[in-house]
C-alpha cells in the first residue's frame, strides 16, 4: 500500500499527465497559421466586457458568501471576495481544486471560528451551484440540440443534486441528537473515527444554523447570478474572438466546460478547460483550429484577472502561499 507523500506524487503526476494529453489532442492537427491570426483579431471591446463581468461574478460570490457566513458573525463583502480570490489564485498554482480549503482559513481566522465552521456555507455554495447547473442545461436544451451524451450526464447530475438537496432537509428538519457516550473498546475510541464524527457533527450544525432562511433564499437567487454573469463573460469573449453564435449556444459550450472542469485535474484546470472547450465548440460545427485558438484566448484573458486580483487578495489576508500549502499538506495527511 502506497504510504500518503507517495500516493500525493502519484495523484499530481497523474493530473500533469492528463492536462499534457488534452493539450497534445487540442493542438496535433491545428493550422498554427490560421489560429495565430484568428488570436491576433480580438475586438477588445467585446474582451472588456467579458473580463469586467467575470470579476463582476467573483463580487458576487463574496456577497453571497457572506450571507451564508452570517449565523457565524459578519465580515464585509471585500473581505470574503478577497478570500475568494485568494482561493481561486491558489487553484491557479496548485492542483485539484484546493483552493476551496485556502479561502476558508482567512474568513475562519477573521471570524474567529474554527475552520470546520466555515465548511458549512461553502458546501451550501456548491450544492446552490449544482442545481442552477443542472438546470442550466435544461434550460438551454429548450433553445439548441445538445448532444445526447450532455443530456444523460445533465439528467445523473440532476438526480444527484435533488438527492443532495433531499438529504440537506432532512438534516435541518430533524431533531439535533444528543452525543453518546463512548464506549471503550469501540471505533469510536480511535482518534481518526472520532475526528471524523465529530466534524461532521459540526457541518451539521452549521447547515441547521443557517437554515431555510430569507438568507440561504438570497444566496440561492445570487448562485443564479453568479451563472448568468458568467455564461455572459464567456459568450463576450467568444464574440470577441469572432464566433458569431447564439447566446444559447454559447452558454452550451459553457456548461460543457463546467461539466468537464468539474474532475480535480492540473492547476488552473489546464488541458480539460482546453480540451472540453474544443469539443463543446466542434459540436457546433465550429473549425477545431479556430476552436483551439478560442480555448487558449478565454482561457487566458479570464485567467489573468486571477492571477492579479487573486496575489493581491492573498497578500491583503495576511497569509502567505508557503503558509496555505502547509496547511493543506497538514489537512491532507490528516485525511
Amino acid at each position: 500500500m502506497l504510504k500518503p507523500p507517495a500516493w500525493r506524487a502519484l495523484r499530481w503526476i497523474a493530473a500533469y499527465v492528463i492536462a499534457a494529453a488534452g493539450l497534445f489532442w487540442v493542438f496535433h492537427d491545428v493550422e498554427w497559421a490560421k489560429l495565430l491570426q484568428n488570436v491576433t483579431g480580438l475586438d477588445w471591446r467585446w474582451v472588456a466586457l467579458g473580463v469586467l463581468l467575470d470579476v463582476v461574478s467573483y463580487a458576487v460570490q463574496g456577497a453571497r458568501w457572506r450571507l451564508l457566513l452570517r449565523p457565524l458573525g459578519d465580515i464585509s463583502v471585500l473581505q470574503a471576495t478577497q478570500a475568494v480570490y485568494a482561493g481561486l489564485f491558489f487553484n491557479e498554482v496548485v492542483p485539484f481544486h484546493l483552493g476551496e480549503l485556502a479561502r476558508a482559513y482567512p474568513v475562519s481566522r477573521w471570524m474567529a471560528a474554527p475552520l470546520v465552521a466555515v465548511v458549512p456555507s461553502m458546501a451550501l455554495e456548491r450544492l446552490f451551484d449544482g442545481i442552477w447547473l443542472a438546470a442550466g442545461i435544461g434550460i438551454t436544451a429548450i433553445f439548441v440540440p445538445l448532444p445526447r451524451d450532455l443530456l444523460q450526464a445533465g439528467d445523473v447530475f440532476g438526480l444527484a443534486m435533488l438527492a443532495l438537496t433531499a438529504v440537506l432537509v432532512y438534516l435541518l428538519v430533524r431533531k439535533a441528537r444528543e452525543p453518546r457516550p463512548e464506549r471503550p473498546g469501540k471505533l469510536m475510541s480511535w482518534a481518526a473515527t472520532r475526528w471524523v464524527v465529530l466534524n461532521l457533527r459540526k457541518l451539521e450544525e452549521g447547515l441547521r444554523s443557517i437554515g431555510f432562511t430569507r438568507l440561504s433564499a438570497a444566496a440561492f437567487t445570487g448562485s443564479f447570478l453568479i451563472l448568468l454573469l458568467q455564461t455572459l463573460s464567456f459568450w463576450f469573449i467568444m464574440t470577441a474572438y469572432g464566433l458569431r453564435l447564439s447566446f444559447w449556444v454559447g452558454g452550451a459550450v459553457f456548461l460543457i466546460v463546467r461539466f468537464g472542469t468539474v474532475i480535480p485535474g492540473a492547476p488552473g484546470n489546464l488541458g480539460l478547460y482546453q480540451l472540453f472547450c474544443v469539443l463543446g465548440l466542434t459540436l457546433f460545427g465550429v473549425d477545431k483550429t479556430a476552436a483551439a485558438g478560442f480555448s487558449i484566448v478565454v482561457y487566458v484573458l479570464l485567467s489573468i484577472p486571477l492571477w492579479v486580483l487573486g496575489l493581491l487578495a492573498l497578500g491583503r489576508t495576511g497569509m502567505k502561499l508557503a503558509t496555505l500549502k502547509a496547511k493543506i499538506k497538514e489537512k491532507e495527511t490528516l485525511t
